[in-house]
């Protein structure tokens, strides 16, 4: 998002933050944790730890990472769910926060209920890649190719449920072609066998699928995104040719349902300005994310639009896991 329009959504936001808003001048006043749904190492706990100094260099107080990984990131979102809603436990959540209802028989939290959203802070930039030995060479090739050869092709997923099977199952869907899924345990044996060939299809990062790609390992034919990504400059959307397809795996900021406003206020205007700094941006780019930065109202309404999306999807390709 550009400097000037995300100044833009901060000053729309301050006035979509309760009016009774006060004391923002008092808070925080001891550390904040931000909880991390991954384990340490990956992009979004380098992205939270990022965020965390930031912030703590912005607001004058600790903001600590504690990592909470397990269960579809469920662990981490219920703990939150349950903490004090004081403003001093936030939660960099992700996509997984909305989907987990969909796909899970057993989900211990609401994830619109049980927390106050504060920033979309990233969309984690997803691509579709193919077995350079597939004869396509672009997404309207492939679709062709997936039309001749129902049920032949197979796309690999980094497990059940996942933003990456989901995406996939929705590509099927819209653009009614028919492939058979592979699950695996994470993203690094899944691209190593659409690599070897063992699978030909692969919705995943482009963090991951970038160095790939780069090696002419992979061929990436599209970006799941509604519009092309800054992340990777001059590749076409899915939506060009399957009208409608849109894919945001996300990254954002919410506090326990009842956080005071001034709280929330405070996080997000400090967020939106971290948002528009030079180093961020450069370091977004890095970890193939795209800054957002909305408004907590238009947060709350992109999590509400989110869970519908792909409970439908996850209904259509009957996903559930008990």
């Amino acid at each position: 998002m550009k400097v000037r329009k995300l100044l833009s959504a901060l000053t729309l936001g301050l006035g979509l933050v309760s009016a009774g808003a006060v004391h923002a001048d008092t808070y925080p006043t001891k550390p904040v944790n931000i909880v991390i749904p991954f384990s340490p190492g990956g992009a979004t706990d380098i992205l939270g730890r990022m965020l965390a100094e930031r912030l703590h260099a912005k607001l004058g107080q600790p903001f600590v990472v504690e990592n909470k990984p397990g269960a579809g990131t469920m662990i981490a979102s219920n703990y939150v769910a349950r903490a004090k809603p004081d403003g001093y436990t936030l939660l960099l959540a992700a996509s997984s926060l909305g989907i987990a209802p969909s796909v899970y028989s057993k989900v211990q939290y609401d994830p619109v209920k049980d927390f106050t959203p504060i920033t979309l802070v990233a969309s984690v930039v997803h691509v579709l890649g193919v077995n350079p030995d597939l004869p396509v060479s672009n997404i309207h090739e492939l679709i062709a190719y997936l039309k001749k050869h129902p049920g032949e092709v197979s796309y690999g997923s980094v497990g059940v449920g996942t933003s990456t099977h989901l995406e996939a199952e929705q590509f099927k869907q819209m653009a009614d072609v028919d492939m058979l899924e592979i699950p695996y345990k994470g993203s690094s044996p899944a691209l190593t066998d659409l690599v070897a060939g063992r699978i030909h299809v692969m919705f995943d990062a482009w963090a991951s699928t970038g160095a790939f790609a780069k090696d002419g390992k992979v061929k990436v034919l599209a970006v799941t995104t509604k519009e092309p990504s800054p992340s990777v400059p001059g590749m076409p959307p899915i939506a060009d040719a399957v009208p409608g397809f849109a894919a945001m795996p996300w990254l954002g900021l919410l506090a326990p349902a009842g956080t005071p406003d001034d709280a929330v206020k405070t996080i997000y205007e400090a967020v939106a300005e971290i948002l528009t700094e030079d180093a961020t941006l450069e370091r977004f780019k890095t970890l193939g994310l795209d800054i957002v930065g909305n408004t907590p109202a238009e947060f709350a309404d992109f999590i509400k639009n989110d869970i519908e999306t792909w409970g439908n999807v996850a209904r259509t390709a009957n996903i559930r896991i008990e």
